[in-house]
């Protein structure tokens, strides 16, 4: 019995010495794989990266390792600031490393029909005439501005009676477009009517909050709902970029338009 037991500990303590020196040996060999190789800076995902997600943002979802330089693939992200200006062409996965080609610029990937809505956002549609639409110049991932004009309290500029005035202003800026689809529209009045003409509208799927869904879902029920309680409500759409300087808008009505 004793010789078993003697036995069974001399080979626990073989398999304990054993294991031992394999780890030693693996570690050795990694550190003598590494030994000569120049290491670099690369950013792998930690969190799934949505499509559509803007460069800028990307360092919410990645993590700084280094690697070798031998084992890093060409066109690898080395400097985040490389992505400024793109969005995510799809999803990127947990574990890969972050590459340029896994982003493209967002109008090349609206030209395809495929603009992401952000998350947060929902869509939601509106048409316009043409002359109301830059022209017709709105395309799917352009960003857009929306002037209101509605009704406001103020004083008639003949004798300084109160009464409403038709103000303008920028009222939405940025909004991205999804979709656009040009369509016919066919002018207020009945069949009979002689003067009855039509003309090419627009019709355009924006992204939005939810409050601002609501803001432009007003907007439009006055426009298109004209009457006593709402006597006139325009809406006009502006073409927008990233440089666009807003800083300027203010209220413009028949007293401050100079």
């Amino acid at each position: 019995m004793k010789t078993r037991i003697i036995g069974a500990i001399i080979a626990l303590i073989l398999a304990v010495v054993g294991a031992f020196f394999l780890v030693t040996y693996v570690r050795g060999a990694d550190a003598r794989a590494q030994e000569g190789a120049e290491l670099a800076d690369v950013y792998v995902v930690a969190e799934e990266i949505p499509s559509g997600t803007t460069g800028e943002s990307v360092g919410d979802f990645v993590e700084l390792d280094t690697a070798p330089k031998r084992n890093i693939p060409e066109g690898a992200v080395t400097d985040l600031s490389e992505l400024d200006g793109l969005v995510a062409d799809g999803k990127v996965f947990v574990g890969e490393q972050l590459l340029q080609a896994q982003f493209i610029d967002p109008a090349v990937k609206a030209s395809r029909g495929d603009v992401d809505v952000p998350a947060g956002m929902q869509e939601v549609s509106f048409a316009l005439p043409v002359q109301r639409m830059v022209g017709g110049a709105i395309r799917a991932g352009s960003k857009i501005g929306l002037v209101v004009t509605k009704y406001e309290v103020g004083v008639d500029i003949k004798d300084a009676t109160p009464t409403f005035v038709p103000e303008s202003q920028f009222s939405f800026n940025g909004v991205l477009v999804t979709n656009a689809q040009i369509g016919e529209n066919v002018s207020d009045g009945d069949s009979s009517d002689k003067d009855e003409t039509s003309g090419d509208t627009i019709l355009l799927t924006v992204a939005l909050a939810t409050h601002d869904a609501e803001r432009l879902v007003w907007a439009m029920e006055g426009y298109e709902q004209q009457g006593d309680y709402i006597q006139y409500v325009g809406v006009w759409a502006t073409l927008q970029n990233d440089a666009t300087d807003v800083s300027g808008s203010s209220p413009v009505n028949e007293s401050t338009f100079r």
